[in-house]
C-alpha cells in the first residue's frame, strides 16, 4: 500500500507488499525488499537497496551523499539488510569511493532514533546501536555489537563481535571482540560478562577469554608490547575465539582501547 501524498520517483523498484505511509519520498535509483513498510515522512534515495521485513520510522533519511569534502559524486551506493528498526531521524549516507563506494547495515539490527551511519561504514548483523550515536566515516561494527546513546566513535575505528560501549562514551581506538567499555574518553573494563551469558557462551569459553584479555592488556603481567603479547596469544590459543581476539590486535591501525586509556 502507497500512500496518496507519498512520492515515489519513476524508476524505483518497489515489491508489492512494501507499505509506503504519509508523506515518504522514494528516489529513482532504490530499491525496497518485500514486507518492509516506510512508516511516515521518510527519505530514502540515491541508489540505495532496502531488503526484506524492515521498519522504518518518521524522518529517517536514508542513502543521500556524504558531506565529505573528497566525495565528488563518484558512484556509490547505500545497502541495507533484512529485518532492521530503524528509528525516528536515523541517517545513513552512500559511500564514497575512496572507501569502496558503499556503506552497509546488515540484519537484525536496531538503531534507535537520530542514529547517524556515515559513508563507508560496516554495521554488521543484530547489533543495537542507541539514541544518537554516531558513526564516522568507514567504522565498521561487527556482529551482536551494543552501544549506548550519544557515543562517538571516530573514523577507521573498529568495534568487534559481541562488544559493548557505554552511553556517551568517546571511541577513537579499535574496541576489540567480546570487550566492556566506557567513560568520557572510552577505556577498557574488562569482558562484556553480561553479554556473553545472555548470548549463551560457555563457562569455560569465557574463562578462556578472561585469561587471554589478561594476557593481552594487563601490563602488570610483564613488560611485552602489545603486538608481541598478540602473537604470543595467537600461538598458543586452543580456540577460535581466542585466536579471532588476537588477529584483531594484530589488524589494528588505529591502536587498541585498553585499560590506561582514559
Amino acid at each position: 500500500m502507497i500512500h496518496p501524498t507519498a512520492i515515489i520517483e519513476s524508476g524505483a523498484r518497489i515489491a508489492a507488499d512494501v507499505e509506503i505511509g504519509p508523506f515518504c519520498t522514494v528516489g529513482a535509483g532504490v530499491t525496497i525488499g518485500s514486507g518492509t513498510r516506510l512508516v511516515s515522512h521518510v527519505v530514502i534515495c540515491g541508489t540505495t537497496t532496502i531488503g526484506s521485513g524492515n521498519t522504518i520510522y518518521p524522518f529517517a533519511s536514508l542513502g543521500l551523499p556524504s558531506p565529505d569534502l573528497k566525495y565528488k559524486g563518484e558512484p556509490a551506493t547505500l545497502e541495507v539488510g533484512d529485518n532492521n528498526v530503524i528509528r525516528e531521524s536515523v541517517t545513513m549516507h552512500i559511500g564514497t569511493g575512496a572507501g569502496g563506494g558503499k556503506t552497509v547495515v546488515g540484519n537484525g539490527n536496531l538503531l534507535m532514533p537520530g542514529t547517524h551511519v556515515a559513508h563507508d561504514c560496516i554495521v554488521g548483523n543484530n547489533t543495537i546501536i542507541a539514541n544518537y550515536v554516531q558513526l564516522a566515516g568507514h567504522v565498521h561494527i561487527a556482529d551482536n555489537v551494543t552501544i549506548g546513546g550519544l557515543s562517538g566513535i571516530h573514523q577507521y575505528v573498529r568495534v568487534g563481535t559481541h562488544a559493548i560501549i557505554g552511553g556517551h562514551t568517546a571511541v577513537d581506538h579499535d574496541v576489540p571482540p567480546y570487550a566492556n567499555v566506557s567513560g568520557r574518553r572510552a577505556a577498557l573494563k574488562g569482558l562484556n560478562l553480561v553479554g556473553l551469558r545472555r548470548r549463551g557462551f560457555e563457562k569455560t569459553l569465557i574463562k578462556e577469554l578472561d585469561i587471554a584479555y589478561d594476557t593481552l592488556f594487563d601490563e602488570t603481567i610483564d613488560d611485552l608490547p602489545l603486538m608481541e603479547r598478540a602473537k604470543n596469544l595467537k600461538r598458543d590459543s586452543k580456540s577460535p575465539e581466542v585466536t579471532a581476539l588476537a588477529d584483531f590486535v594484530l589488524n589494528t591501525q588505529r591502536g587498541v582501547t585498553g585499560y590506561d586509556d582514559e
